[in-house]
Protein backbone atom coordinates (compact mmCIF):
# COMPACT_ATOMS: atom_id res chain seq x y z
CA UNK A 1 0.00 0.00 0.00
CA UNK A 2 1.36 3.47 -0.89
CA UNK A 3 2.41 6.04 1.68
CA UNK A 4 -0.27 8.36 0.29
CA UNK A 5 -2.99 5.78 0.94
CA UNK A 6 -1.69 4.96 4.41
CA UNK A 7 -1.49 8.63 5.40
CA UNK A 8 -4.97 9.34 4.01
CA UNK A 9 -6.32 6.40 6.02
CA UNK A 10 -4.61 7.63 9.19
CA UNK A 11 -6.07 11.12 8.77
CA UNK A 12 -9.55 9.71 8.17
CA UNK A 13 -9.30 7.68 11.39
CA UNK A 14 -8.40 10.86 13.24
CA UNK A 15 -11.32 12.92 11.93
CA UNK A 16 -13.10 13.23 15.27
CA UNK A 17 -9.83 13.61 17.18
CA UNK A 18 -8.69 16.47 14.92
CA UNK A 19 -12.02 18.26 15.33
CA UNK A 20 -11.77 17.85 19.11
CA UNK A 21 -8.22 19.22 19.02
CA UNK A 22 -9.34 22.29 17.10
CA UNK A 23 -12.25 22.86 19.48
CA UNK A 24 -9.85 22.63 22.45
CA UNK A 25 -7.13 24.98 21.19
CA UNK A 26 -4.68 22.22 20.32
CA UNK A 27 -2.48 22.52 17.25
CA UNK A 28 0.24 19.98 18.10
CA UNK A 29 -0.45 16.28 17.55
CA UNK A 30 0.56 13.21 15.52
CA UNK A 31 -1.20 12.45 12.23
CA UNK A 32 0.83 9.37 11.28
CA UNK A 33 2.40 6.88 13.70
CA UNK A 34 4.29 4.77 11.21
CA UNK A 35 5.27 1.80 13.38
CA UNK A 36 1.59 0.94 13.86
CA UNK A 37 0.10 2.56 10.74
CA UNK A 38 2.18 0.97 8.02
CA UNK A 39 5.64 2.56 7.55
CA UNK A 40 7.97 1.65 10.39
CA UNK A 41 10.01 4.60 11.63
CA UNK A 42 8.01 7.29 9.83
CA UNK A 43 6.30 9.83 12.09
CA UNK A 44 4.34 12.85 10.91
CA UNK A 45 3.32 15.53 13.40
CA UNK A 46 1.86 18.98 13.46
CA UNK A 47 3.77 21.42 15.63
CA UNK A 48 1.75 24.63 15.61
CA UNK A 49 2.01 26.30 12.22
CA UNK A 50 4.33 23.66 10.70
CA UNK A 51 4.19 20.03 9.60
CA UNK A 52 7.11 17.88 10.76
CA UNK A 53 7.95 14.69 8.86
CA UNK A 54 10.61 12.47 10.48
CA UNK A 55 12.06 9.16 9.28
CA UNK A 56 14.02 7.04 11.77
CA UNK A 57 14.70 3.83 9.80
CA UNK A 58 14.93 4.70 6.12
CA UNK A 59 15.34 7.96 4.21
CA UNK A 60 12.26 9.05 2.26
CA UNK A 61 12.76 9.32 -1.48
CA UNK A 62 12.01 12.63 -3.16
CA UNK A 63 8.84 11.09 -4.63
CA UNK A 64 7.70 9.76 -1.26
CA UNK A 65 8.20 13.17 0.33
CA UNK A 66 6.28 14.78 -2.53
CA UNK A 67 3.42 12.30 -2.07
CA UNK A 68 3.30 12.88 1.69
CA UNK A 69 3.42 16.65 1.20
CA UNK A 70 0.47 16.60 -1.20
CA UNK A 71 -1.76 14.94 1.41
CA UNK A 72 -0.59 17.20 4.26
CA UNK A 73 -1.18 20.37 2.24
CA UNK A 74 -4.74 19.24 1.58
CA UNK A 75 -5.20 18.92 5.33
CA UNK A 76 -3.65 22.32 6.15
CA UNK A 77 -1.53 24.57 3.93
CA UNK A 78 1.48 24.84 6.26
CA UNK A 79 5.26 24.66 5.69
CA UNK A 80 6.61 21.09 5.73
CA UNK A 81 9.94 20.36 7.46
CA UNK A 82 11.56 16.98 6.82
CA UNK A 83 14.08 15.62 9.33
CA UNK A 84 15.87 12.50 8.12
CA UNK A 85 17.10 10.79 11.32
CA UNK A 86 17.66 7.33 9.86
CA UNK A 87 21.17 6.74 11.17
CA UNK A 88 21.73 5.05 14.53
CA UNK A 89 22.47 8.25 16.44
CA UNK A 90 19.12 9.76 15.39
CA UNK A 91 20.75 13.06 14.40
CA UNK A 92 19.24 15.03 11.52
CA UNK A 93 21.08 14.24 8.28
CA UNK A 94 19.48 16.36 5.57
CA UNK A 95 19.74 20.01 4.65
CA UNK A 96 16.73 22.25 3.95
CA UNK A 97 16.07 25.18 1.67
CA UNK A 98 17.03 28.52 3.26
CA UNK A 99 13.37 29.36 3.86
CA UNK A 100 12.57 26.04 5.54
CA UNK A 101 15.85 26.09 7.48
CA UNK A 102 14.81 29.43 8.95
CA UNK A 103 11.41 28.04 9.94
CA UNK A 104 12.94 24.88 11.45
CA UNK A 105 15.55 26.71 13.51
CA UNK A 106 13.34 29.52 14.80
CA UNK A 107 11.49 29.45 18.10
CA UNK A 108 7.76 29.09 17.49
CA UNK A 109 4.71 28.90 19.76
CA UNK A 110 2.02 26.23 19.64
CA UNK A 111 -0.94 25.36 21.86
CA UNK A 112 -2.16 22.28 23.68
CA UNK A 113 -5.53 22.66 25.38
CA UNK A 114 -4.91 26.40 25.37
CA UNK A 115 -1.48 26.11 27.07
CA UNK A 116 1.27 27.77 25.06
CA UNK A 117 4.50 25.88 24.45
CA UNK A 118 7.70 26.86 22.73
CA UNK A 119 8.92 24.58 19.96
CA UNK A 120 11.88 24.44 17.61
CA UNK A 121 12.04 21.73 14.96
CA UNK A 122 15.84 21.83 14.67
CA UNK A 123 18.17 22.83 17.50
CA UNK A 124 21.18 21.62 19.48
CA UNK A 125 19.19 18.69 20.87
CA UNK A 126 17.21 16.12 18.93
CA UNK A 127 13.48 16.46 19.62
CA UNK A 128 11.09 19.39 19.07
CA UNK A 129 10.95 20.41 22.77
CA UNK A 130 7.60 18.77 23.63
CA UNK A 131 6.77 15.05 23.59
CA UNK A 132 3.30 14.87 22.10
CA UNK A 133 2.49 11.40 23.47
CA UNK A 134 2.75 12.84 27.00
CA UNK A 135 -0.35 15.01 26.42
CA UNK A 136 -2.41 12.72 28.67
CA UNK A 137 0.12 13.25 31.48
CA UNK A 138 -0.07 17.01 31.15
CA UNK A 139 -3.86 16.85 31.15
CA UNK A 140 -3.89 14.71 34.29
CA UNK A 141 -1.49 16.97 36.15
CA UNK A 142 -3.37 20.09 35.14
CA UNK A 143 -6.63 18.58 36.41
CA UNK A 144 -5.10 17.42 39.72
CA UNK A 145 -2.81 20.27 40.84
CA UNK A 146 -5.16 22.82 42.37
CA UNK A 147 -3.61 24.18 45.60
CA UNK A 148 -0.92 21.48 45.54
CA UNK A 149 2.87 21.37 45.56
CA UNK A 150 4.36 19.51 42.58
CA UNK A 151 7.76 17.91 41.94
CA UNK A 152 8.54 17.36 38.26
CA UNK A 153 11.54 15.04 37.83
CA UNK A 154 13.45 14.67 34.55
CA UNK A 155 11.38 17.68 33.59
CA UNK A 156 12.95 18.27 30.12
CA UNK A 157 11.26 21.51 28.93
CA UNK A 158 8.83 21.51 31.87
CA UNK A 159 5.62 20.73 30.00
CA UNK A 160 4.31 18.84 33.05
CA UNK A 161 5.37 21.66 35.37
CA UNK A 162 3.73 24.30 33.20
CA UNK A 163 0.50 22.29 33.12
CA UNK A 164 0.62 21.96 36.92
CA UNK A 165 1.02 25.70 37.35
CA UNK A 166 -1.84 26.38 34.93
CA UNK A 167 -3.89 23.91 36.98
CA UNK A 168 -3.48 25.97 40.14
CA UNK A 169 -0.41 24.48 41.83
CA UNK A 170 1.04 26.65 44.61
CA UNK A 171 4.60 25.50 43.95
CA UNK A 172 6.22 23.58 41.08
CA UNK A 173 9.83 22.35 41.26
CA UNK A 174 11.22 21.28 37.88
CA UNK A 175 14.43 19.21 38.02
CA UNK A 176 16.57 18.45 34.97
CA UNK A 177 20.29 18.17 34.20
CA UNK A 178 20.03 20.15 30.94
CA UNK A 179 20.33 23.93 31.14
CA UNK A 180 19.06 24.10 27.54
CA UNK A 181 15.86 22.21 28.42
CA UNK A 182 15.25 24.29 31.55
CA UNK A 183 15.76 27.50 29.56
CA UNK A 184 12.87 26.41 27.34
CA UNK A 185 10.91 25.55 30.48
CA UNK A 186 11.35 29.13 31.66
CA UNK A 187 10.06 30.35 28.30
CA UNK A 188 7.01 28.09 28.64
CA UNK A 189 6.28 29.41 32.12
CA UNK A 190 6.58 33.00 30.90
CA UNK A 191 4.34 32.35 27.88
CA UNK A 192 1.59 31.27 30.29
CA UNK A 193 2.24 33.87 33.04
CA UNK A 194 3.09 31.24 35.68
CA UNK A 195 6.78 32.06 36.27
CA UNK A 196 6.06 33.04 39.88
CA UNK A 197 4.94 29.48 40.70
CA UNK A 198 7.71 27.56 38.91
CA UNK A 199 11.22 26.74 40.13
CA UNK A 200 13.97 25.38 37.89
CA UNK A 201 16.68 23.21 39.44
CA UNK A 202 19.56 22.20 37.17
CA UNK A 203 20.75 18.98 38.75
CA UNK A 204 21.38 15.30 38.24
CA UNK A 205 18.16 13.64 39.43
CA UNK A 206 19.90 11.33 41.92
CA UNK A 207 21.33 13.95 44.30
CA UNK A 208 18.20 16.09 43.97
CA UNK A 209 15.89 13.18 44.78
CA UNK A 210 18.01 11.80 47.61
CA UNK A 211 18.27 15.16 49.31
CA UNK A 212 14.53 15.81 48.98
CA UNK A 213 13.91 12.31 50.39
CA UNK A 214 16.25 12.91 53.34
CA UNK A 215 18.78 10.32 52.16
CA UNK A 216 22.53 10.62 51.78
CA UNK A 217 23.56 11.54 48.25
CA UNK A 218 26.15 8.80 47.82
CA UNK A 219 27.26 7.79 44.35
CA UNK A 220 28.70 4.99 42.26
CA UNK A 221 31.75 3.19 43.63
CA UNK A 222 35.08 4.94 42.97
CA UNK A 223 33.35 7.83 41.22
CA UNK A 224 34.30 11.38 42.19
CA UNK A 225 31.10 13.33 42.70
CA UNK A 226 30.70 16.60 40.82
CA UNK A 227 29.10 19.58 42.54
CA UNK A 228 25.33 19.72 42.79
CA UNK A 229 22.75 22.17 44.18
CA UNK A 230 21.85 21.67 47.83
CA UNK A 231 18.17 21.04 48.55
CA UNK A 232 16.33 20.63 51.87
CA UNK A 233 14.30 17.52 52.69
CA UNK A 234 10.83 18.19 51.27
CA UNK A 235 7.65 16.29 50.48
CA UNK A 236 5.18 17.18 47.73
CA UNK A 237 1.49 16.58 47.10
CA UNK A 238 2.15 15.36 43.55
CA UNK A 239 5.37 13.84 42.17
CA UNK A 240 5.90 13.18 38.45
CA UNK A 241 8.64 10.69 37.55
CA UNK A 242 9.47 10.38 33.83
CA UNK A 243 13.06 9.08 33.48
CA UNK A 244 14.86 8.21 30.23
CA UNK A 245 15.38 4.57 29.27
CA UNK A 246 19.02 4.51 30.33
CA UNK A 247 21.51 7.08 31.63
CA UNK A 248 24.70 6.91 33.65
CA UNK A 249 26.37 9.47 35.88
CA UNK A 250 28.71 9.55 38.87
CA UNK A 251 25.65 9.52 41.13
CA UNK A 252 23.92 6.45 39.74
CA UNK A 253 22.46 4.61 36.78
CA UNK A 254 18.97 5.13 35.36
CA UNK A 255 17.75 1.79 34.00
CA UNK A 256 14.04 1.44 33.30
CA UNK A 257 14.32 -2.28 32.55
CA UNK A 258 16.42 -3.55 35.43
CA UNK A 259 16.23 -0.94 38.21
CA UNK A 260 13.24 1.39 38.11
CA UNK A 261 13.12 1.11 41.92
CA UNK A 262 16.47 2.93 42.23
CA UNK A 263 14.61 6.11 41.32
CA UNK A 264 11.14 5.16 42.48
CA UNK A 265 12.07 4.55 46.12
CA UNK A 266 13.38 8.08 46.83
CA UNK A 267 10.62 9.56 44.66
CA UNK A 268 7.90 7.92 46.75
CA UNK A 269 9.70 9.16 49.88
CA UNK A 270 9.21 12.71 48.57
CA UNK A 271 5.46 12.05 48.16
CA UNK A 272 3.25 13.16 51.05
CA UNK A 273 0.84 10.84 52.84
CA UNK A 274 -2.32 10.98 50.76
CA UNK A 275 -0.31 12.38 47.86
CA UNK A 276 0.03 11.08 44.31
CA UNK A 277 3.06 9.84 42.40
CA UNK A 278 2.81 9.52 38.61
CA UNK A 279 5.28 7.01 37.15
CA UNK A 280 6.24 6.63 33.49
CA UNK A 281 8.08 3.85 31.65
CA UNK A 282 8.58 4.16 27.89
CA UNK A 283 10.31 0.81 27.25
CA UNK A 284 8.06 -1.32 25.04
CA UNK A 285 9.36 -4.69 26.28
CA UNK A 286 8.60 -3.89 29.93
CA UNK A 287 5.35 -5.67 30.80
CA UNK A 288 2.80 -3.25 32.16
CA UNK A 289 1.37 -5.44 34.92
CA UNK A 290 4.74 -6.78 36.05
CA UNK A 291 6.10 -3.23 36.25
CA UNK A 292 3.09 -2.04 38.24
CA UNK A 293 3.33 -4.99 40.62
CA UNK A 294 6.99 -4.15 41.27
CA UNK A 295 6.02 -0.55 42.11
CA UNK A 296 3.38 -1.74 44.58
CA UNK A 297 5.90 -4.06 46.27
CA UNK A 298 8.35 -1.17 46.60
CA UNK A 299 5.66 1.00 48.21
CA UNK A 300 4.78 -1.77 50.66
CA UNK A 301 8.45 -2.31 51.60
CA UNK A 302 8.44 1.32 52.71
CA UNK A 303 5.49 0.60 54.99
CA UNK A 304 3.04 2.49 52.81
CA UNK A 305 0.01 1.55 50.73
CA UNK A 306 -1.28 2.27 47.23
CA UNK A 307 -4.86 3.28 48.00
CA UNK A 308 -5.88 4.04 44.40
CA UNK A 309 -4.34 4.01 40.95
CA UNK A 310 -5.23 5.28 37.48
CA UNK A 311 -3.67 4.25 34.17
CA UNK A 312 -3.14 7.11 31.72
CA UNK A 313 -3.07 5.89 28.13
CA UNK A 314 -1.85 8.13 25.29
CA UNK A 315 -4.52 9.64 23.06
CA UNK A 316 -5.68 8.13 19.79
CA UNK A 317 -3.17 10.04 17.69
CA UNK A 318 -0.66 7.54 19.15
CA UNK A 319 -2.24 4.17 18.27
CA UNK A 320 -0.67 0.96 19.55
CA UNK A 321 -0.73 -2.74 18.79
CA UNK A 322 -3.57 -4.36 20.79
CA UNK A 323 -3.71 -1.27 23.03
CA UNK A 324 -0.32 -2.14 24.53
CA UNK A 325 1.28 1.27 24.49
CA UNK A 326 5.09 1.37 24.82
CA UNK A 327 4.58 4.42 27.05
CA UNK A 328 3.09 3.29 30.34
CA UNK A 329 1.86 5.94 32.79
CA UNK A 330 0.22 5.18 36.13
CA UNK A 331 -0.88 7.62 38.85
CA UNK A 332 -0.85 6.13 42.34
CA UNK A 333 -2.28 7.63 45.51
CA UNK A 334 -0.20 6.70 48.57
CA UNK A 335 -1.05 6.48 52.25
Amino acid sequence: MSIQTLLSTALAKRHDFLQHAEDNQTDCFRVFHGTVEGVSGLNIDRYGDTWLVQSFHQTLTDQELTDVSAILLQQAALPIVYNDRSLGNSRVLNTLSPQLAEIASSERVMQENGIKFSTKLRHEGQDPLLFLDMRIGREYVRANSQDKTVLNLFSYTCGIGTAAAIGGATRVMNVDFSSFALATGKVNAALNQVSNVCEFVQSDAFPALRQLAGLSVGGRRNQKLPSYPKLPQTQFDLVFLDPPRYAKSAFGIVDLINDYQGLFKPALMTTKMGGTIVCCNNVAKVDRQAWFDSLVRCVEKQGRTVTAHTWLDPHEDFPSFDDNHPLKIVAMTLS
